[in-house]
């Protein structure tokens, strides 16, 4: 079988990859934005629940690394899918994705002004979201290696902000260790009350969500030097630096902070605790490092995405009228800038005129149904014969994958009793997926959806 020529620029190294990939996870902002959705709802045990979601998602990047570096493609999860489980399931989870990109992408811009409004109010409107878009889609339209500097720089300022944050926590530490496995949280009364050990298991999900973007870095498998063999390493190492970036400062808020029931009592406890601790002037400095990672995240997601649309559309995905300028490459640059340019005009239309609680409920339930294909996937995987000599092999195959199934099994129940919605939408446009699949693409797959062999370099 042929393979697919190389047009993108193969340029990044392992640690540039990782770069790109750890903008992507944005920790920084997760522990702003997401994290405190686990703190308010079991106080000190959120730093158990984020433990927990951590070793989840070990197994999850387990599957992600074998699965990358068996077809390192710049599509990701729907190349594994279509080759894996079938080409219809492939196309769907490829729009599922690329849908879902697009919602992120939006939810995260919108998020800028609530942190640069902190030093300059009138940053403060969603406004502020849209411009970031614009101008992180032209950034992200530059050379692979210029982002991965560009992304690097601001990691760095994120981390800067991060450790802030975590040294205030642990010089001031009010309260015993056994706090991080004591479930509680702030009741009508204003007193602390505990909580089940089955709401801590609850908020795994939003720990998974907090923690994804590590697998992203196949989406710069063919930018990536020796990615085969680099591939499954760099998932590895931006999920154990994702994970200990995010708990650490939890653990430092928990113990470090004068009044858990105070805390809790703050719609933004993260911000209550640099008041606290730091004053309003370090509040203001890590809020615009805070508003510098989600500018990050952006960049990182929306290059992600352009990926995903540059394969697709070289896949034959879409009418050669709009598919043929996607899948092309521009010469100056060597990145695919009109599905850079496409993405990023979608996501400011869906952050202009799509409500945002609508934005998040849309996005709620796909991860867990694109991390279920994975495990289905990362299953089935050796089953299509010999890897290449030197791609990453999950141990313990393959207890790792029935792990994540049964995790995520668990984590769709209790989505579901709290509302189903989310799961509906996430399983209606991989329903939109398949019909658009046998209506547009079963009856040309002589010259669509070939699904050509993963490209490998000399450094493989």
């Amino acid at each position: 079988m042929s393979s697919y020529k190389q047009e993108l620029s193969r340029e990044l190294s392992l640690r540039q990859n990782i770069l790109i990939t750890l903008s992507a996870v944005t920790p920084a902002s997760s522990v702003f934005i997401i994290v405190p959705a686990v703190l308010l709802a079991v106080g000190g045990a959120s730093v158990m629940a984020m433990a927990l979601g951590g070793l989840v998602a070990l197994f999850v990047g387990m599957c992600y690394a074998e699965l990358s570096a068996r077809y390192p493609i710049s599509g990701g999860e729907y190349t594994w899918a279509a080759r894996i489980l079938g080409k219809p399931i492939g196309f769907a989870v490829m729009l599922l994705t690329l849908v879902t990109g697009v919602l992120i992408i939006a939810v995260v811009a919108l998020g800028t002004g609530l942190y640069l409004g902190v030093a300059v109010s009138g940053l403060s409107g969603s406004e502020v979201g849209l411009v970031v878009i614009v101008l992180s889609t032209i950034v992200a339209a530059l050379r692979i290696k210029t982002n991965a500097w560009v992304t690097g720089l601001f990691l760095a300022v994120e981390l800067l902000a991060i450790a802030i944050f975590t040294i205030l926590g642990f010089i001031n530490i009010s309260r015993p260790i056994s706090t991080f496995w004591t479930p509680e949280a702030l009741g009508s009364s204003g007193m602390m009350e505990g909580v089940s050990l089955g709401l801590v298991v609850s908020t795994i999900a939003v720990a998974l969500f907090a923690y994804n973007g590590y697998g992203q870095a196949v989406y710069y498998a063919e930018e990536t030097k020796g990615a085969t063999k680099n591939i499954g390493r760099a998932i590895m190492i931006s999920l154990g630096v994702a994970v200990v970036v995010e708990i650490v400062p939890l653990m430092a808020v928990v113990l470090g902070t004068g009044s858990l029931e105070k805390l809790l009592a703050d719609p933004a406890p993260m911000n209550y605790f640099l008041i606290e601790r730091g004053g309003e002037t370090v509040n203001t400095l890590v809020s615009l490092g805070i508003a510098i990672a989600i500018i990050n995240a952006v960049i990182a997601i929306i290059i992600q995405m352009a990926r995903l649309m540059f394969s697709a559309s070289r896949d034959g995905s879409f009418p050669d009228v709009i598919g043929k300028p996607m899948g092309s490459i521009n010469a100056k640059y060597q990145t695919p800038v009109v599905a850079t340019a496409v993405v990023g005009i979608a996501s400011v239309l869906v952050g202009a005129f799509v409500p945002f609680s609508l934005l998040i409920l849309a996005s709620g339930a796909s991860l867990i149904v694109i991390y279920a294909i994975v495990a289905v996937a990362a299953l089935r995987v050796r089953s299509m014969g010999s890897s290449h000599q030197d791609a990453y092999t999950m141990p313990f195959w393959p207890l790792p994958p029935i792990i994540v199934i049964v995790a995520i099994i668990y984590i769709a129940y209790q989505g579901v009793l709290a509302d189903s919605r989310p799961l509906m939408i996430a399983v209606g446009t991989m329903l939109v997926g398949v019909v658009y699949y046998y209506i547009y693409i079963n009856s040309r797959t002589d010259s669509r959806w070939t699904l050509p062999e993963a490209l490998h370099d000399h450094n493989d």
